[in-house]
């Protein structure tokens, strides 16, 4: 781990200056820091705002880069207006990000940055990610998956290095509650962020709540789901009842990265990122 570090370490020195699309997780937030070590001020984080972004993230994001001298450019960009976005196609994430990276490509260059990069690490080649195309076809660089860093990788290195995201769950664009097929709606984006918000406040972390029309599907973190006794069930059942559920149901199988990749056929293309 340590070596691969290094490795990241020359290989962000080897450039004049970076922006980095900055979500405020703990991969791009390691990828952010370790440039920000050796660039300084040739360093912009660019975090891109949109309603299928929590705003939870955004706060945490702003909090980072603003505790640590971090330049920051916030761009807001509006997903419904992309043709075919809100009907929610399996290769929805390819058509979004092929149109906000070119955004932050935009903003990077106003600074005088050439480079922009992402942070994807290993992991993230073992999933169904169509988005992944739109980095090779525009140049974007993901040096965290270069050098190989994994996920727990990341987080062993921002534990050691003492910022506060080692620990951080794993977030997602708010789309990708919806089922694929299913039209994606602002309403329905703000009902998901609503459910998964109060389920935060009452002390789950790893949480995602997939919308089935009137069910709610809850995934929860697999240390958590022993947390659900009768109690808890009937406060979650009646604050999502209120926010426009009418069945509210807990996955056993707890929470996955990607659970509604598992609705995909077989003749989807992955190695081409699903188109």
């Amino acid at each position: 781990m340590e070596n691969k570090y290094r490795q990241l370490q020359d290989r962000l020195r080897s450039l004049d200056g970076l922006a980095v699309a900055y979500s405020g997780g703990a991969d791009s937030s390691l990828l952010l820091q370790a440039a920000h070590d050796i660039l300084a001020e040739r360093v912009l984080a660019v975090t891109v705002v949109s309603p299928t972004y929590p705003d939870t993230e955004l706060a945490a994001a702003l909090e980072y880069t603003s505790g640590r001298g971090i330049r920051h450019a916030i761009v807001e960009f509006n997903p419904f207006t992309i043709e075919g976005f809100a009907e929610n196609p399996p290769q929805r994430c390819y058509l979004c990000k092929r149109e906000y990276y070119p955004l932050i490509l935009a903003r990077a260059r106003e600074q005088g940055l050439a480079v922009v990069a992402d942070g994807s690490n290993r992991d993230d080649q073992g999933d169904f990610r169509p988005g992944m195309v739109v980095l090779n076809e525009l140049g974007i660089i993901s040096p965290l998956q270069e050098v190989g860093l994994t996920k727990a990788e990341i987080r062993q290195l921002l534990r050691a290095m003492g910022l506060p995201s080692w620990d951080k769950p794993d977030e997602a664009c708010l789309a990708s509650r919806i089922p694929y097929g299913e039209r994606i709606t602002p309403a329905k984006l703000a009902r998901v962020e609503a459910a998964e918000q109060f389920l935060r406040q009452h002390g789950f972390r790893q949480v995602r709540v997939r919308y089935h029309g009137e069910l709610a599907r809850i995934e929860v973190g697999e240390d958590e789901r022993a947390r659900f006794d009768s109690g808890i069930m009937d406060t979650v059942h009646a604050h999502l009842y209120l926010l426009g559920f009418r069945y509210i149901s807990l996955d056993l199988k707890g929470y996955r990265c990607g659970s509604l990749n598992e609705l995909l056929t077989d003749d989807i293309d992955y190695e081409n990122g699903g188109r």
